[in-house]
C-alpha cells in the first residue's frame, strides 16, 4: 500500500538498493534487458507506477510528485534508507522530482530520456512511428496486466492531461540538485528535443550528460549493452 494506491514491485538482487522507474503508460516489465545486468552487482527493485501495469490507481490526477510520493511510501515499506534511481521517460522526471524534493533518500540518479517541462517535448512525436508503435503496445500490455483492464481511456487521458503541464521543473529547482546525476539519452530522441537534454545538462551542478549513437528514446531496447555500461560506470562507487 501506498497513499491511496496499491504499489506492484519486485525485488531482484542483493547489495545496495537501485530502483528502477518506467515511463509514461509502461510497466516494470521494460527492464527485462537491465535487470539481469544490474542485479549482478546491485538489489534491483523494480516497480509499477500508480495506475501502470499490476498497480492500481485511484481518481486523483496522477502527477510527478504523486508518483514520486509513492516511491517514497514504497522505500518506507521496504526499510530503504538510501536507493540509487535509474528511471526511464517519465521514470526519469520522477528521478529528478526526488532530487530536488527528496535528496536525502537518494544516492545516485540516472534519467534517461527526461524533460524539465513540456517544451521539451518534441512538437512531432504523435506523428512518430517509433512512439506511436509503443502506446500502441502500452494499451496492449495494459488490458492484460492491470487490475482494471477496460480502465485504459480514462488512464490514457490521465497521463495525456499530466504531459500537459508537467514535468515543470524551475531553472532554480535544477540549480539546487546537490545528488549525482547521470543524464541519459540516445543521440536521435523521438520524444524529447536534444537541445532540451543539453540544457537541462547545463542547469544541473552535478550532472553528467551521455549520448548513445544509433539509438534515440528506446535506447534500452535498441542498444541494451551500451546503456547497461553507461548507467553501470556511472553507479560505481
Amino acid at each position: 500500500p501506498a497513499n491511496d494506491v496499491e504499489l506492484y514491485y519486485q525485488i531482484y538482487g542483493e547489495g545496495t538498493p537501485l530502483i528502477l522507474l518506467h515511463g509514461g503508460l509502461g510497466h516494470s516489465g521494460h527492464w527485462t534487458n537491465q535487470l539481469s545486468v544490474l542485479s549482478e552487482h546491485y538489489k534491483a527493485v523494480t516497480v509499477d507506477s500508480r495506475g501502470h501495469g499490476r498497480s492500481t490507481m485511484s481518481e486523483q490526477q496522477i502527477s510527478f510528485a504523486l508518483m514520486a510520493s509513492d516511491i517514497i511510501a514504497l522505500m518506507d515499506h521496504l526499510k530503504i534508507e538510501r536507493a540509487h534511481i535509474v528511471g526511464w521517460s517519465d521514470g526519469g522526471n520522477i528521478g529528478l522530482y526526488l532530487a530536488i524534493h527528496h535528496p536525502e533518500r537518494l544516492i545516485k540518479v540516472v534519467a534517461s530520456g527526461a524533460n524539465f517541462s513540456p517544451s521539451g517535448v518534441r512538437s512531432d512525436v504523435g506523428e512518430n512511428q517509433k512512439f506511436l508503435s509503443y502506446v500502441g503496445d502500452a494499451m496492449e500490455d495494459y488490458q492484460a496486466l492491470s487490475p482494471d483492464p477496460a480502465n485504459w481511456d480514462a488512464f490514457f487521458g490521465n497521463i495525456g492531461q499530466m504531459w500537459a503541464s508537467e514535468p515543470d521543473f524551475t531553472v532554480g529547482q535544477l540549480g539546487s540538485i546537490a545528488v549525482p546525476v547521470l543524464l541519459l539519452d540516445g543521440e536521435s530522441d523521438e520524444a524529447i528535443y536534444t537541445e532540451h537534454t543539453k540544457e537541462m545538462a547545463s542547469l544541473i551542478p552535478t550532472a553528467r550528460l551521455v549520448f548513445i549513437p544509433g539509438t534515440g528514446h528506446f535506447g534500452m531496447w535498441e542498444k541494451p549493452a551500451e546503456i547497461n555500461n553507461a548507467i553501470l560506470d556511472f553507479l560505481e562507487p
